[in-house]
């Protein structure tokens, strides 16, 4: 008898899926997405308001966008394509008109109750592997912030709370202040 097999998507997949279903294809696989609490959404806006300005106030070249923004990661790979809830991205050749081909620089996700290991493990190490500079993940219901930074084969890790500002590494003079968010 032979076996069954699994299923691989492509991100042609991924771009044919309507409009109002949010996915990530990771190596091959789907993972549906259900909708942010309301928590989830205004730490998304708080931080997105938080880096855009800084950014703005610098007149910086890098570009932060909030989910659902698609990233291809890896030019030849055709099978992982994600959507960071936060992603920075300082190149401006990544971009393009459906969103990022490459590692952004530094990208934020923010814990949902039902994903936790897919951003502790799965993210972490595909982000790591693929060329992110900085790795964020905010956990809303324990109040903390991981923050994991690749550089220069380094591999730094930071854990943070809610009553801390925390430095953004590939920046010399950004903190964010978690005290004000929920």
């Amino acid at each position: 008898m032979a076996l069954s097999q699994k299923k691989s998507y492509t991100i042609v997949d991924y771009y044919n899926l309507p409009e109002n279903v949010r996915a990530e294809i990771i190596d091959g696989q789907i993972y549906y997405q259900a909708a942010p609490s309301r928590i989830h959404q205004e730490i998304l806006g708080e931080l997105y308001t938080i880096i855009h300005n800084y950014i703005k106030s610098k007149k910086g070249s890098c570009k932060v966008y909030p989910a659902p923004f698609a990233v291809e990661l890896g030019e030849s790979d055709r099978l992982t394509i994600v959507e960071p809830d936060i992603s920075i991205i300082c190149n401006p050749d990544k971009l393009t008109d459906r969103g990022c081909i490459g590692a952004p620089d530094w990208i934020i996700e923010i814990v949902s109750p039902s994903n936790s290991s897919h951003d502790y493990v799965k993210k972490l190490n595909l982000y790591a592997n693929t060329g992110v500079r900085e790795y964020w993940i905010v956990n809303p219901m324990k109040k903390n912030i991981y923050v994991y930074y690749f550089e220069e084969n380094q591999f730094e890790t930071m854990v943070y709370t809610f009553q801390n500002k925390v430095k953004v590494n590939i920046y010399e003079d950004f903190y964010i202040d978690f005290s004000d968010f929920v």
